[in-house]
């Protein structure tokens, strides 16, 4: 195992369980554009630039940044815009919640440019954990108040919206912070299957730290975290993920459920249904109403079944 979790533990069982059996909502939507990372530069790591996609990705830190990071994480849109998804064995409840951990947006060379928020509440299946499921391997956090006025965390630095579905034989773009290095990484290589609810992707010096590190896709959704088989992966050149599916989308919604509420828009605020912009967060607004499964293993543009409040 490379990659651990806030007490170097392989997995906790002492998480409470929180999963829920709720409904989530499919959408439809052909995104046809990419994100701030050259596609073009596969199985390459460098240092990645600070863009404002960049910033909804960040490090996790036990306590302040004294404390150390030691873990990757994402932003993702929710409608109380507190929400962050990373793997499930970075955050055990009994040691992140309630401000234990903290989470720190575009954090680069001891700078936090945006501010940093504490993990209020972690959301793991049941299966990850009583089991330390392999398969079972995310978890998304409810996150307090931000530093900098108090701003919540989607307001500071956007969101990306979520990819249910595989997303192997695409271009896929990890982001993510080593522990032994102060700023992010960033690779670009088509992820590939492992078994039925995995998937793996070649990308050279993602070692411990890098745990959570977003799997984004074609148009910027979030398709995965590293974690998952061995932890992530028990060599730094390999990286693996989850397939998020249908449990992975009630484990979003419950956690959605439990941050603050946002009003819903005003009829007449509407916009036509259209394809998000590589750089904004997805809103129910955007997205056709056509309900479908999750998308398959495509050559073409993503087909993305994403997660919307």
């Amino acid at each position: 195992m490379k990659r651990t979790g806030i007490s170097g533990m392989k997995f906790a069982t002492t998480m409470r369980g929180k999963f829920g059996a709720l409904s989530a909502v499919a959408v439809l939507l052909v995104i046809p554009t990419y994100g701030d990372h050259d596609a073009g530069a596969k199985n390459l790591t460098e240092a990645a630039p600070a863009t404002a996609a960049n910033a909804r990705v960040g490090a996790i830190f036990k306590g302040d940044l004294d404390g150390g990071h030691f873990c990757t994480a994402s932003v993702v849109h929710s409608s109380g815009r507190d929400l962050i998804v990373t793997a499930a064995h970075c955050l055990p409840a009994d040691e992140s919640e309630g401000g234990q951990a903290v989470f720190v947006p575009a954090y680069r060379d001891g700078s936090a440019p945006y501010g940093s928020w504490p993990v209020e509440s972690v959301y793991a299946d049941d299966s990850w954990n009583e089991d330390g499921d392999q398969d079972s391997d995310v978890a998304f956090a409810v996150l307090g108040p931000g530093t900098d006025g108090g701003k919540k965390v989607e307001d500071a630095v956007g969101a990306a919206p979520l990819f249910a579905g595989r997303a192997t034989g695409q271009a896929v773009t990890i982001t993510g912070y080593p522990g032994d290095t102060e700023e992010p990484q960033v690779c670009t290589n088509t992820s590939v299957a492992y078994g039925d609810t995995q998937q793996r992707i070649d990308c050279p010096d993602f070692p411990g730290g890098t745990s959570g590190s977003p799997w984004v896709v074609e148009g910027g959704a979030v398709a995965g975290v590293i974690g998952g088989y061995e932890f992530g992966g028990d060599d730094p050149d390999v990286s693996y993920s989850i397939v998020f599916g249908q449990r992975t989308k009630s484990l979003y919604k419950l956690a959605e459920a439990a941050g603050d509420p946002k009003p819903a828009a005003s009829p007449s605020t509407a916009v036509s249904p259209q394809p998000a912009a590589a750089s904004d967060p997805l809103t129910p607004s955007q997205a056709p109403a056509e309900s479908q499964t999750p998308a398959q293993t495509t050559n073409g543009p993503i087909t993305c079944a994403c997660i919307l409040p």
